[in-house]
């Protein structure tokens, strides 16, 4: 049996769907929250020490643009991961599992994870 099909082997030509670009964010989203708390252990550890190195942590986090830039980063995978983890929950109890609605499921929480990046940002720099 031959398969005279025409094949494109070009990746860049194709689009990606909205439930794999979600998919693809839920796990980017664990990997820099695994990240972030090797950063964030030894912080809360210091912190929790004297009451010099929590003023130290606190202003590492209040004054320091990196700091604040680590923190919001970190606050936003967490709040993406969280969006991620509740649509694959409702989809695990069979709502959204169509086509459209996996589709639907995936801009919501996608949606919801950029709101929560926002107000995440007002929150610290606000």
């Amino acid at each position: 049996m031959t398969d005279n099909r025409p094949k494109n082997l070009d990746l860049s030509t194709m689009a990606l769907p909205i439930m794999g670009v979600a998919s693809i964010l839920h796990r980017i989203s664990a990997v820099v929250i695994w990240v972030g708390m090797a950063f964030l252990l030894p912080a809360l550890y210091f912190s929790l020490k004297s009451p010099e190195g929590f003023n130290e942590i606190k202003t590492l986090l209040t004054e320091n643009f990196f700091g604040q830039f680590f923190i919001w980063g970190f606050l936003t995978a967490l709040g993406y991961y969280i969006m991620g983890s509740l649509k694959h929950i409702i989809q695990e109890f069979g709502y959204f599992e169509t086509l459209s609605g996996g589709r639907a499921i995936s801009q919501v929480a996608i949606g919801a994870g950029v709101l929560l990046s926002l107000l995440t940002g007002f929150w610290i720099w606000g």
